[in-house]
């Protein structure tokens, strides 16, 4: 499809002229004598760039300006003036404008930018497509990266996975274990089986044995059946052990005994059942601090790290960012039925500049929250989540929340919010200011979380 430009102008003959100038120049060309019309224009049908007249009736081309870099900051806009003067071109540029020229307009000066403009564009787009390419080509089992320690961590996953009898995961929250833990059964010879899936730190002590290696009828009040664990149910399969750290010591020693003779014991049974199981478990702990402290066993723990692969922070891997960032920009897009084509720049460098405590996981709720506010085919600033858009002291001050839930970033979310209502007296334009975000999206936000007008005015 042509790239498309606007002209708004409330000059007939300069509309024709302009258009005219530009007519066989692979473009389609829009106009509106309007600025209001022309608003519209943008609204429907997001051009990518836009020359308009500085000195028109209603709204001023700086307003129009301002507009359309609300709509979407990625647009290239040239305002074009009789009046020129040093002072308005150094405000316009301030405010996002791409060009200024003078009128009368001159054919070729307006071809000659135009064309480096359209280049600009085009080249935005051709990246876009390679970082998308990027991103398909740079994953394993839904493992996306392509810095040396995601390298090294796929090669380590592709010489283990037909090998493994028991592997240890090992990684900061958020960093993707899961993910691994299924890349290793993916690419096993146990595949055609479904991964078995336990939360270690989900299962109340007293019924993790029951849990794990099942039970007979009558081994204890309540057990009116026969019961098969999840080792039984992961037979000649495979079986994920999450947070093992959190495990308990009787149970520990029960694992243990399980992955050294395949085989277990029902509780209340006195005769072993064989297995044929291969085990994954994970951790964010530090289980060599832990077997020191005596809260894990030590022998359980070098059976399990036999083979070990960790997982690295989102810091660490810093250079995967952008491929990240459109892995989960195609999948909110699809999954809200959107089309968003991309980050601003200054998006872009928001999410540079944050630390990710919450690694992988957080830089998902956090495009997922930003692919569900976004208004236009950019997400900018705004749409991001308002701890992302504070100064240090604030993000600081949330460095401690785990943001990498839902509820984390509404909770942190709905706190900013009455933070600056309180900081601007209910004042919703001063509060609008202070967040960094236009009173729309304030407006829609005191909604989302239902405050009270008595702390937002007008």
């Amino acid at each position: 499809m042509a790239p498309t430009l606007l002209v708004i102008d409330d000059n007939p003959g300069s509309l024709e002229i302009v258009s005219t100038a530009l007519a066989g120049e692979g473009l389609r060309i829009l106009t509106a004598s309007d600025p209001e019309q022309g608003l519209d224009l943008v609204r429907q049908h997001r051009p990518q760039i836009v020359l308009t007249d500085l000195m028109m009736p209603g709204l001023s081309g700086m307003e129009v300006l301002e507009r359309i870099m609300e709509l979407d900051p990625s647009t290239e806009v040239i305002l074009m003036t009789a009046h020129y003067s040093t002072e308005s071109a150094v405000e316009a540029i301030k405010k996002g404008a791409s060009d200024y020229l003078n009128k009368p307009i001159q054919i070729a000066a307006v071809r000659e930018r135009v064309q480096a403009l359209l280049a600009r564009v085009n080249r935005r787009l051709r990246v876009r497509q390679l970082e998308s390419e990027l991103s398909e080509r740079c994953q394993l089992e839904g493992i996306i990266g392509n810095s040396p320690q995601i390298w090294q961590m796929f090669s380590r996953i592709e010489r283990v996975a037909p090998h493994y009898r028991s592997v240890l995961i090992s990684g900061p929250t958020g960093t993707g274990k899961e993910l691994v833990a299924r890349a290793l059964h993916s690419l096993s010879p146990v595949r055609r089986r479904e991964l078995v899936v336990l939360n270690c730190s989900a299962v109340v002590e007293t019924l993790f044995e029951s849990e794990l290696f099942g039970h007979v009828r009558g081994s204890f009040t309540g057990a009116t059946n026969d019961k098969m664990g999840l080792f039984e149910a992961a037979n000649d399969g495979g079986i994920f052990l999450d947070e093992i750290g959190d495990m308990p010591l009787a149970a520990q020693a029960k694992l243990l005994r399980t992955l050294q003779n395949q085989e277990v014991l029902r509780v209340g049974s006195l005769t072993p059942r064989r297995i044929n199981v291969r085990v994954i478990a994970a951790t964010n702990r530090d289980l060599r601090a832990d077997v020191k402290a005596k809260r894990f066993r030590e022998d359980l723990y070098y059976r399990l790290a036999m083979v070990e692969i960790q997982t690295p922070s989102l810091a660490e891997r810093a250079g995967d960012l952008p491929l990240l960032q459109m892995h989960f920009l195609r999948k909110f897009t699809e999954l809200y039925g959107k089309r968003i084509l991309g980050l601003t720049h200054r998006a872009q460098y928001a999410l540079q500049r944050h630390a990710w405590p919450g690694n992988v996981r957080e830089l998902e709720n956090v495009v997922g929250h930003a692919c569900m506010m976004a208004q236009g085919d950019m997400v900018d600033l705004e749409d991001l989540p308002l701890y992302l858009l504070q100064n240090g002291e604030i993000e600081a001050r949330l460095a401690d929340d785990d943001g990498s839930g839902p509820e984390g970033l509404d909770e942190q979310e709905k706190r900013l919010l009455l933070d600056a209502l309180d900081r601007s007296s209910g004042n919703q334009t001063q509060a609008a200011k202070l967040l960094n975000i236009t009173r729309d999206r304030l407006r829609y936000r005191i909604k989302k979380y239902g405050l009270s007008t008595v702390h937002a005015t007008e």
